[in-house]
């Protein structure tokens, strides 16, 4: 039980990260737009390079949450077969 609470408690820091970035990664993009809309060249390139970046390791976080949901679940499933076992 003790490995299933880490394990949950890693999930949610890592979900409060991907929570963030997202956010992050919105405000960016609206300021990507206004930038656009502006035509403001040497502002907007350095935001979409944000913007790359922050999908960048959006896309990590993303994979590092699944991976722990996997762990989760496997660990949940080998908690159920030693009370069931």
């Amino acid at each position: 039980m003790e490995n299933f609470n880490r394990l949950v408690a890693e999930q949610m820091k890592t979900m409060e990260k991907l929570l963030f970035l997202q956010s992050e990664l919105e405000r960016c993009q609206e300021i990507e737009e206004e930038l656009l809309q502006i035509q403001n060249g040497t502002e907007l390139e350095s935001v979409q390079l944000e913007v790359k970046r922050m999908k960048e390791e959006l896309k990590e976080i993303q994979k590092t949450f699944e991976k722990q949901t996997e762990e989760v679940i496997s660990s949940y499933c080998q908690k159920d077969e030693i009370i069931i076992g």
